[in-house]
């Protein structure tokens, strides 16, 4: 319950940075992290993990030798996700999300396997939205995973032309109901997306 108020007292605070007024609900959790290949991934990273609902079913769910790396620029937030995770698997960063590469090589990684994002992209300016996606998939190992949710679809065009594939999914129970993605990254065709990207960056720029 503390958490659930402190979650609300940050999205008042901030309503741009938090994304929604509650936590995701364990429908929608399930529905994202049935996305992950829980046998192989060794590496997981979690954009904007909040108060924890996600970071507590990744680690239950996680190989017992994987590493989970949290980042949240919110100092409150990273606090509380210290004081409320003993798991030694659990490494959280304070920083942007546009930094993932820093975040884990806080942790002596420099790749991962999957990312998990709760971050609020419909409420960022696209240059930040790039940065961050762009980032995401320069760690990503061949074969890696993007996977994250979405009250709107408006970062679809975008996910399309940085990853190789896109799949999309629905959980209308959750408040509100949300759009869950899954991109994976093809190594072949890394250097075509950056462009593609580019160019998707430039058109969400320009004067309408």
């Amino acid at each position: 319950m503390r958490n659930s108020l402190q979650f609300i007292q940050a999205f008042l605070r901030n309503p741009s940075a938090t994304g929604s007024l509650v936590p995701s609900s364990r429908f929608l959790i399930d529905r994202v992290l049935r996305n992950i290949d829980w046998d192989r991934a060794r590496v997981i990273v979690e954009l904007g993990p909040g108060l924890g609902c996600f970071t507590e079913q990744i680690l239950s769910r996680m190989h017992p030798d994987a590493v989970l790396i949290a980042i949240d620029c919110n100092p409150e937030f990273t606090a509380i996700l210290r004081r409320s995770f003993s798991d030694p698997r659990l490494h959280v960063v304070l920083s942007s999300a546009t930094q993932v590469r820093d975040g884990l090589e806080c942790a002596g990684l420099r790749s991962a396997d999957c990312i998990v994002s709760g971050l609020p992209f419909a409420n960022m300016p696209p240059a930040i939205r790039h940065e961050i996606l762009q980032a995401s998939l320069d760690v990503l190992r061949p074969d890696g995973s993007f996977v994250l949710f979405q009250y709107r679809k408006l970062l679809f065009p975008l996910l399309q032309t940085t990853f190789s594939s896109v799949d999309s999914d629905y959980e209308i129970r959750n408040f509100p109901p949300a759009h869950v993605f899954r991109c994976t990254v093809d190594p072949l065709r890394s250097a075509a997306k950056r462009r593609e990207t580019s160019d998707a960056l430039h058109t969400a720029g320009a004067p309408s």
